[in-house]
């Protein structure tokens, strides 16, 4: 069943674009593996809650697709949200990347300046039982491109 699985989640990887997986998500196995995507963040949208501007409380929310490493090919999409927290610093996020052979879902903080680090919280299909955490890091200073590497094992 296992090596069914890992095969079954290679063949998907692949097809989905090719992706940078190092190894499959299976169920019950003792595997790490690291994947990385690129995020279009086009649709991002801020709602105010209270004061004008930058404050505490302020929605960041957002629904965007997602491209292989090689940022060549939409291989899912993204959906989430994130509230500020510390003005100027820091967003508290949760979203989750749906891909071809499944979908995981990370929380944490999303920093103004430099890479963030999110948890995996959970996820479906080939990436049932991952955990582990997800590197944020953007790849231009308009914040219009970030990749999501996500280190797993489980």
């Amino acid at each position: 069943m296992r090596r069914w699985f890992f095969a079954a989640s290679a063949v998907a990887v692949v097809t989905a674009g090719a992706l940078a997986a190092t190894a499959a998500f299976a169920g019950g196995s003792s595997t790490s593996a690291t994947l990385k995507v690129v995020e279009h963040a086009t649709t991002d949208a801020v709602t105010e809650t209270g004061k004008k501007g930058d404050s505490v409380g302020d929605l960041l929310t957002f629904a965007n697709a997602i491209y292989d490493s090689a940022n060549a090919k939409k291989v899912g999409t993204d959906n989430g949200w994130c509230i500020r927290t510390a003005v100027g610093k820091a967003w508290e996020c949760a979203w989750t990347t749906s891909l071809a052979n499944g979908q995981i879902t990370v929380a944490g903080p999303f920093n103004d300046a430099g890479d963030s680090k999110l948890a995996i919280t959970g996820g479906t299909g080939a990436y049932a039982t991952a955990q582990g955490w997800m590197l944020l890091h953007a790849r231009n200073d308009k914040g219009t491109e970030y990749d999501f590497v996500f280190h797993t094992s489980g």
